[in-house]
């Protein structure tokens, strides 16, 4: 067959034709990618300012647990002293709930540890029991004893400790020599000066400072109640000044959003999930839970002295549902609300979506159950414990949801097409064999 040659108007007639369609093509497909890209700034967006609301509520709590402390200074009693425990426990709600703000943002890791170390040798800061040893071959400080002690040896030098300052503790004495169990500032070194030692292993009750302990005159108990009372009130200083540098790093124009955008909008969503995933599973239910209940121990408990931990877990996963849902609760009833991860993948593969929504359903509704059986049965250091089968299988429970809704997860990032990211791993649930060769 002899296909009909084409004059040459037609041919530039089909050129030009050809021409407008691919144009009128990319035309279409530009609004589109626009929009896509739009649709994670603003979900990064939301990210930012769940971020600085939360940080903002931990500040206010912090500042009002700072009041508190004040009161118990003052006038030291019962009251007092329960009022400033009751302010620490209030403050904690919103800041367990940032920890997923922690992986995949460099500048909150790399702060965190001044504000929520853990775990510590008590015996840094203030007496211990008998019970708690003299000495430790990991830590020449373990029984150091700053409150009774003003001038601390170390490496052949003396720190003077006349005076407790922000810098001395801050900066002198804060992982002195490198050794992280040397807390000596932030959320659990006020929490120790606050409810003292709990020494009751895996059996019921929390640490029972008695308020004496910041009396005044013959009254004091344990010795040094100025220092003590320095101290306290020194640590809740410094707690509010972190708490206001970061809340400051999550502003519009902060460092913390700056480093976001640097990497655009796929950056900002790997940057999401990373603290989603990370938290849910190596940080939370390998080292927080599944380390702890290997070991039926109780110093594994993350907020020990004040027997808190049930809570502490409990908003760990709250703060994931906020960023995934991009929806917070603010302290004072107000709703922090935009555009959400769960609102990108539902875009792209509704199914995914409703298993990922399923997953914390049932990660947050276990953890639950462990909340509610800390307030109505037993501590979480007692479910830990060894022969407790059923407190066990709670614990047991809410590490399984998590490790179950971070497989979901990783389905997430293949199925929108981001770089494979590594999340926080654990022996304790990678490699246990390494738990019980230490």
């Amino acid at each position: 067959m002899v296909w009909p040659q084409r004059t040459l108007e037609e041919v530039k007639t089909v050129s030009v034709a050809k021409h407008l369609f691919a144009l009128g093509f990319v035309a279409a497909l530009v609004p589109a990618l626009a929009a896509e890209a739009a649709d994670k700034r603003q979900i990064v967006s939301t990210y930012g300012d769940i971020a600085q609301a939360m940080y903002q509520d931990a500040l206010t709590g912090a500042e009002a647990l700072k009041k508190t402390v004040g009161a118990l200074v003052e006038q030291p009693g019962e009251a007092t002293l329960k009022a400033a425990r009751t302010a620490w426990l209030a403050a904690r709600v919103p800041y367990q709930q940032t920890e997923v703000f922690r992986f995949g943002n460099a500048i909150v890791d790399g702060w965190e540890g001044k504000v929520n170390g853990w775990p510590l040798d008590e015996g840094l800061i203030d007496y211990v029991d008998s019970s708690y040893g003299s000495e430790s071959d990991e830590n020449p400080l373990y029984t150091a004893n700053v409150i009774a002690n003003p001038k601390i040896k170390f490496g052949g030098k003396t720190i003077d400790a006349r005076k407790i300052t922000k810098k001395l503790i801050s900066e002198r004495l804060h992982e002195l020599g490198g050794v992280e169990a040397n807390v000596a500032v932030g959320w659990h070194a006020i929490e120790f000066l606050l409810w003292g030692q709990d020494l009751n292993g895996n059996g019921p009750g929390a640490g029972n400072r008695p308020w004496t302990d910041y009396a005044k005159g013959s009254a004091c108990t344990n010795g040094h109640c100025d220092r003590r009372a320095q101290y306290l009130q020194v640590a809740t200083d410094l707690l509010v000044d972190d708490l206001g540098w970061m809340t400051k790093q999550w502003a519009k124009n902060g460092k913390a959003r700056k480093a976001l955008a640097k990497g655009g909008p796929d950056g900002g969503i790997t940057a999401i999930l990373t603290g989603v995933g990370s938290l849910s599973y190596g940080e939370l239910a390998g080292e927080r839970m599944k380390l702890g209940l290997m070991l039926h121990d109780p110093e594994e408990e993350h907020d020990c002295f004040s027997d808190n931990t049930h809570n502490s877990h409990y908003y760990n996963v709250v703060g994931i549902r906020s960023v995934w849902f991009g929806s917070y609760r603010r302290t004072d009833g107000s709703e922090v609300k935009g555009p959400s991860p769960a609102d990108l993948v539902q875009a792209t593969n509704a199914g995914l979506a409703a298993e990922m929504r399923t997953k914390l359903e049932a990660s947050e509704a276990a953890m639950r159950r462990m909340k509610e059986r800390a307030e109505t049965k037993e501590a979480y250091d007692q479910m830990i414990g060894p022969d407790n089968a059923e407190g066990n299988a709670v614990v047991q429970a809410a590490i399984d949801a998590l490790t179950d809704q971070t497989r979901t997860l990783e389905r997430v990032v293949a199925d929108l097409k981001l770089k494979p990211i590594k999340f926080e791993g654990s022996d304790s649930l990678d490699d246990p064999a390494k738990i019980f060769a230490k």
